[in-house]
C-alpha cells in the first residue's frame, strides 16, 4: 500500500530532524549543563541490584542532589548509566520505574561494570529511537494487513454500523449518541469532543455499556501517560478492573494499584519467584569473588555459578510471565499510551474494541501500533484543538488520522455539542468559526458571569499607542503589553477566582511571568493550557507591527484552544491594526464589538 509507504517517509524525516535536534542539544555538553537542560540525573547513587529476566541487571539509584530540576525522563525512556571518570564509561538500558527522586533502570549488562565504584555516577537520557522503531513496525505490519478496518482508515472502504440502542440520562442527548454510535459501529466511531463538551465522561459511560454487554476487553490509549492515567482513574472508580500498562506520572496510590507491577507483587505465586531471584543473586554474587586472580579452576567455578543463576532466572522468567499472564486476562480493560500498546506483556493480544483518546494528538504512525490489535476503533478528540508536536518542518504528520477519518467518514461521527465550561458570548466565536455554530451552553454556565454586570469576552485595543513587539532570538516579545496586562489585572481586583495568563510566544511568557512572580497567578503558552480552564483568561498576543505580519497567530487551531479556556471572563489584548489585516481577526473584534466588548488601551 503506498498510502503506508508515504508515511513511512514522513515519519523517517521526523525521526532525524528529532535526532538532529537533540544532538544539537546534548553535542559537547558538560553533565552539568545536560542537567539543567533536564537531560541527566547528576550526581546519582545506587541503592539496590537485581537481577532481571534476560540476563539483564535492574539498578535502582537515587539522585543525591539538585532534587528540585524538572527534567524530561519519563518511564519507558532510553537511558545511559555513565560515570564522569572517564568518558567511554556507559551502559546503556531503560527506565522501568520512576518516582520522585528515585529510578530503576535495566541496564544491558549481567553485571555492574568495575567503574560503577569510581567517580561520581549519573543517568543520561538519550534519544528515544524506541518510539521511532514500534511507529516504522507498526507501519511494515500494517502495510500488509489487508482487513476491512484498515481499508476503512485509508478510504478504501465504508464503515458499517449494526442497530444499538441506548439510554442515561446522566447524559445530554449528543453524548448518548455517540454511546449509541459506538455500540452501533463495526469498525470505526468517531466522538468529536470541542472544549467543554464531556468527552471523557462520554467514553466512560461506552465502557461501562460495552462491559455490561459482555465485551471480554477493551484496550484505551492516549498519546500522553497524563491522559492516559486520567481515564485509568475514572474507570477504575466505576468498579471495572482496569489495568495501567506502563508506569504513571500522576503518582496516586489509586493509580499505583492499578499497575502490572502492583497487581503482580500481590500474586501468590510470586513469592516463589522473591525466594529464586534471591538466589540466583547469591550465585552471581559469590562468582563475582573470582574476578581478580583467574586460574582454570576458578574459571570453571565462577563459569558454574553464573550458568547456575541463569539457569534460576529462567525459571523465575517463567512464573513471572505466567502471573503476568494470568493478571492481564483477568483485567476487562487495559490502559497504555500509544506506542505502550506494543509492550512486550501484551504484545500479543488482540481486542474487539480499541479507544483512542485524544486522538487529535497522537502521530498517525503511533495510533496505528494500538490500530492493529482492534477489529474496531474509536477515536475521540478534536482536531480543531492543538495538533501534534512535529520537529519536521511543515511536514503532513500534523494531520491526524482523527483529521482524516472525520472528512473521509462524516456518517462515523458525533459531534458533542453542549458545552459545561464556558459562559455564552466567550463560546460563541469558537462555536462559529470552528464548530458550524452547533455548540450550546449548558443552562448553568450560560450566563455566569464574574460579577453582576461584568463584561464576559471583552478585546483591548492597543492600535496607535506605540506598543511595539521586539524579536528576541525565534521568538516575540511586547513588553509593553505585558505592562499593560499586569496593571489591568492589578486594577480588576480579582478575588475568590482562578485568573491565569496564555500567550503564544515564550518569550512573552517569560516576561508576564516575571511581571506576576508575587501572584498566584498562572502564566503559559497555548499549549501549556491545553485540556485546562479557569475562570478568567487573558490572552496577550503580542504581535504588533505595521506589516500586519502576526507568525504564529495564524495557527488558529491554537486561538481555538486560548480562546476556551476561560470559564466567567475572556480578555485578548492585541493591536488590531496590526490583526486586522487577517480575515479571521477582523471578525473575532467585529464579534466582541457586536457583544459591547471592543476597548482601548486609551481608555486606561
Amino acid at each position: 500500500m503506498t498510502y503506508f509507504k508515504h508515511l513511512a517517509e514522513l515519519l523517517a524525516a521526523e525521526r532525524a530532524a528529532d535526532e538532529a535536534a537533540f544532538n544539537g542539544l546534548t553535542a559537547g555538553t558538560g553533565a552539568a549543563q545536560r542537567r539543567a537542560l533536564g537531560l541527566t540525573w547528576y550526581p546519582v547513587a545506587i541503592r539496590n541490584t537485581e537481577p532481571v529476566r534476560g540476563d539483564y541487571i535492574n539498578v535502582e539509584v537515587e539522585r543525591t542532589t539538585h532534587k528540585e530540576l524538572s527534567h524530561q525522563i519519563r518511564f519507558g525512556s532510553s537511558v545511559a548509566l555513565f560515570s564522569n571518570h572517564d568518558n567511554n564509561d556507559r551502559i546503556n538500558g531503560t527506565v522501568t520505574y520512576l518516582g520522585g527522586d528515585r529510578m530503576k533502570v535495566t541496564l544491558l549488562t549481567e553485571e555492574l561494570p568495575d567503574w560503577a565504584s569510581d567517580g561520581k555516577l549519573g543517568i543520561d537520557l538519550l534519544f528515544d529511537a524506541y518510539s521511532y522503531d514500534e511507529m516504522r513496525n507498526a507501519l511494515k505490519a500494517a502495510e500488509k494487513v489487508d482487513n476491512h478496518l484498515v481499508q476503512v482508515l485509508t478510504g478504501s472502504s465504508a464503515p458499517r454500523f449494526t442497530t444499538a440502542t441506548y439510554s442515561n440520562s446522566d447524559l445530554n442527548l449528543s453524548q448518548q449518541n455517540a454511546v449509541k454510535n459506538i455500540l452501533a459501529a463495526q469498525d470505526l466511531a468517531i466522538v468529536h469532543g470541542p472544549p467543554g463538551t464531556g468527552k471523557t465522561t462520554t467514553l466512560i459511560a461506552a465502557i461501562r455499556a460495552l462491559t455490561d454487554q459482555g465485551e471480554p476487553q477493551i484496550l484505551v490509549v492516549a498519546p500522553s501517560n497524563t491522559a492516559v492515567d486520567l481515564l485509568s482513574e475514572k474507570i477504575s472508580e466505576l468498579g471495572i478492573n482496569v489495568l495501567r500498562i506502563g508506569n504513571p506520572v500522576r503518582v496516586t496510590e489509586r493509580l499505583q494499584k492499578l499497575t502490572l507491577d502492583a497487581r503482580m507483587a500481590g500474586h501468590e505465586q510470586l513469592k516463589e519467584a522473591k525466594k529464586l531471584k534471591k538466589l540466583a543473586a547469591e550465585f552471581k554474587n559469590m562468582a563475582h569473588k573470582y574476578k581478580r586472580s583467574f586460574g582454570k579452576a576458578e574459571r570453571e567455578q565462577r563459569k558454574a555459578l553464573f550458568d547456575e543463576a541463569h539457569r534460576i532466572m529462567r525459571d523465575v522468567a517463567k512464573i513471572e510471565e505466567f502471573v503476568s499472564d494470568d493478571v492481564i486476562s483477568k483485567a476487562q480493560v487495559i490502559t497504555a499510551t500509544l506506542v505502550g500498546a506494543d509492550h512486550y506483556t501484551i504484545k500479543k493480544l488482540k481486542f474487539n474494541t480499541v479507544i483512542i483518546d485524544e486522538a487529535g494528538q497522537g502521530l498517525e504512525p503511533a495510533t496505528w501500533i494500538p490500530i492493529l490489535k482492534a477489529q474496531r476503533v474509536v477515536l475521540a478528540g478534536d482536531h480543531l484543538q492543538l495538533p501534534p508536536t512535529i520537529k519536521s518542518h511543515q511536514s503532513a504528520l500534523t494531520t491526524t488520522l482523527l483529521e482524516k477519518a472525520v472528512a473521509l467518514h462524516p456518517q462515523s461521527v458525533t459531534l458533542l455539542e453542549e458545552q459545561y465550561r464556558m459562559n455564552t458570548a466567550i463560546m460563541g466565536f469558537s462555536s462559529l468559526k470552528f464548530y458550524n455554530n452547533r455548540l450550546i451552553a449548558h443552562a448553568l454556565v450560560a450566563n455566569r458571569l464574574w460579577k453582576p454586570e461584568d463584561k464576559p469576552f471583552t478585546f483591548i485595543d492597543t492600535a496607535g499607542a506605540g506598543y511595539e513587539e521586539q524579536a528576541e532570538g525565534t521568538s516575540t516579545v511586547n513588553a509593553e503589553e505585558a505592562a499593560f496586562i499586569v496593571k489591568h489585572i492589578g486594577a480588576m481586583d480579582y478575588v475568590g477566582v482562578s485568573v491565569a495568563v496564555i500567550a503564544p510566544y515564550k518569550k512573552q511568557v517569560d516576561l508576564i511571568k516575571e511581571l506576576l512572580a508575587e501572584t498566584p497567578i498562572e502564566v503559559n503558552t497555548v499549549d501549556g493550557f491545553q485540556g485546562q480552564e479557569r475562570d478568567v483568561i487573558y490572552i496577550s498576543l503580542t504581535r504588533s507591527n505595521s506589516d500586519g505580519v502576526i507568525g504564529f497567530l495564524s495557527d488558529y487551531r491554537r486561538m481555538n484552544v486560548a480562546m476556551t479556556r476561560a470559564k466567567l471572563k475572556l480578555v485578548i489584548v492585541g493591536d488590531s491594526a496590526t490583526l486586522a489585516k487577517t480575515p479571521f481577526y477582523s471578525e473575532l473584534i467585529a464579534y466582541v464589538e457586536n457583544l459591547g466588548g471592543y476597548e482601548s488601551v486609551w481608555e486606561y
